[in-house]
C-alpha cells in the first residue's frame, strides 16, 4: 500500500512524497509554505491520480522521460523522478494510479 510522507525542507517549506509499497518515491510535490496547503495537495493527488488525462509525459533536457500530475485547473501537483525509459515512466504512472487513492498519510514534520 502507498504512503504520503509530509516533510519539511531546509527553507521551512512543506512537501510530500508519495511512496509505493516498496518504499520507493514515485511522486514528489513542490514546496508549500503552509502544512494545510501541502495536505490539500495530497488530497488533489488522491482525487486526480486515476485520470490518465492528468498526466503530462515529458522529456528532460538530457533525454530522460518523466511525468507531472496536474490538477483539474492545470496546476502541477506532483512530479516523478527521471526514468531510464518510457516504459519505466509508464510503470511509474501506473504505480501512482494504484497507490495514491488509498494511500495513508505520515506527518514527519513533528
Amino acid at each position: 500500500m502507498g504512503k504520503f510522507e509530509i516533510t519539511t525542507r531546509k527553507n521551512g517549506d512543506y512537501q510530500f512524497n508519495l511512496k509505493a509499497g516498496n518504499g520507493q518515491v514515485i511522486l514528489s510535490s513542490q514546496g508549500y509554505n503552509a502544512k494545510a496547503a501541502c495536505e490539500n495537495g495530497i488530497e488533489s493527488v488522491k482525487k486526480n491520480a486515476t485520470d490518465d488525462n492528468r498526466y503530462d509525459r515529458l522529456e528532460s533536457s538530457n533525454g530522460k522521460p518523466y511525468f507531472n500530475l496536474k490538477a483539474s485547473n492545470g496546476q502541477v501537483i506532483g512530479s516523478s523522478e527521471m526514468y531510464e525509459s518510457v516504459a519505466s515512466m509508464e510503470n511509474g504512472i501506473e504505480s501512482v494510479k494504484k497507490n495514491a487513492p488509498d494511500a495513508t498519510i505520515a506527518d514527519l514534520t513533528t
